[in-house]
């Protein structure tokens, strides 16, 4: 069996968890709020799975980039992933921002308070050259320190998630302490979810120093069982029983809100049963979906929450919906999206250089316009506005 092949599963995980995604930013931004009732059956579940999706989304990440990245036999510096992996990590960070940039606010000579919070594409991107660091810090020295260290950094930052989560970090900038605080609006923070990554490029140093065990797949599928319902069933009493024998009171704080680690368990059982089933997740459709996530999401944020403009589903939509049109339009709004985003990778490159040239037509337009008008301070910020734009378009566009 080819490491092709061997890794089709992957990119299933990657096609359900972005299609979840899709799914559940639809309804959770446009489902009215009177429907929003946890005694409901159906609501509690698709609740809780909606919140499977991006654990399982950070830990594919990391599990995926960490493969590529060991996959050669070059290390440190001289290991091209390495670059790669920088340059990618800069471009999530890049479209992030990107995405939460508002141009009417740029043309009143401001950036919205949304522009600083961090999303899912900040963090992991984030945590790709997170991963990059402990590879270039610990590979040369020692071939346990790398897997060591990604796994002591996940149950560091799961088990102390109590303690540091309460601090907002007040003495640092907002655009910094966003990654590390929600008390100003942000999603996701930098910790706890780099955990996630940690744990999957883990697995993936695992998965490849094993690669060609004829048992690869059937320890991996029992062992990933195993922890993954020891951690949904007894990890709670776990802590619990931690709790009483040394009296620590961050113990007991997990155990009362003890998500993180469940959620793990659910991770490593989505991940036991695409393994298993992998011989069945070859369709192309299926992989080529797995291959667009980011295409994927930019066009899904566009569509639903107005990047640039504001002007999204969400402005016109928000928390109005019936459960029965919220369903039907999560549908035609998946679709969309992904036929959408299937089209601009069989194109990328074409649409990419349009892009570029419409951009530089604007410019042109813009500043002959400012010239005629004679208006130099709207012509400075609009200039320098231009230029950041220019300069994050280039990395996205690369």
């Amino acid at each position: 069996m080819n490491n092709n092949l061997r890794l089709y599963f992957i990119d299933a995980i990657r096609a359900w968890a972005i299609l979840m995604m899709l799914q559940g930013h639809f309804i959770d931004g446009l489902l009215d709020n009177s429907f929003r009732d946890n005694s409901n059956t159906f609501y509690s579940i698709w609740k809780y799975f909606r919140g499977v999706t991006a654990p399982v989304f950070f830990t594919v990440s990391g599990f995926i980039f960490t493969y590529l990245l060991i996959k050669g036999d070059q290390v440190g510096l001289n290991n091209p992933r390495v670059k790669k992996g920088l340059k990618r990590g800069l471009q999530l960070l890049a479209i992030g921002y990107l995405l939460r940039t508002n141009f009417f606010g740029l043309l009143n000579g401001q950036l919205y308070d949304s522009f600083y919070l961090v999303d899912v594409l900040h963090c992991i991107g984030l945590s790709i050259l997170g991963i990059i660091g402990i590879y270039l810090i610990t590979i040369k020295r020692n071939k346990l320190l790398f897997p060591g260290i990604l796994l002591v950094s996940t149950l560091v930052l799961f088990v102390m998630e109590p303690q540091y989560k309460q601090y907002t970090h007040y003495y640092l900038p907002e655009l910094l302490a966003n990654y590390l605080t929600k008390t100003n609006g942000s999603v996701f923070t930098i910790i706890p979810w780099f955990g996630y990554a940690s744990i999957g490029a883990f697995l993936s140093v695992l998965f490849s120093r094993f690669k060609n065990s004829t048992y690869l797949y059937p320890i991996a599928i029992g062992s990933l069982s195993i922890l993954g319902f020891a951690l949904l069933t007894y990890s709670s009493t776990f802590f619990l029983k931690l709790y009483e024998v040394s009296g620590m009171l961050i113990f007991s704080k997990i155990y009362f809100n003890n998500y993180l680690f469940i959620r793990l368990g659910d991770v490593f059982l989505v991940f036991a049963l695409f393994m298993l089933f992998r011989r069945f997740m070859n369709n192309r459709t299926i992989l080529r979906i797995g291959r667009s996530t980011l295409s994927i999401y930019v066009i899904h944020y566009i569509i639903l929450y107005g990047s640039f403009t504001g002007l999204g589903l969400y402005y016109f939509l928000n928390h109005s919906l019936s459960p029965t049109m919220a369903i039907a339009g999560a549908f035609v709004f998946i679709l969309i999206t992904t036929v959408l985003a299937l089209r601009y990778e069989e194109n990328k490159a074409l649409l990419n250089q349009q892009l570029y040239k419409a951009l530089k037509v604007g410019q042109m337009k813009v500043e002959i316009w400012l010239n005629q008008e004679g208006q130099p301070i709207l012509k400075s910020l609009i200039l320098k506005t231009k230029f950041g734009l220019m300069r994050l378009f280039r990395m996205v566009k690369n």
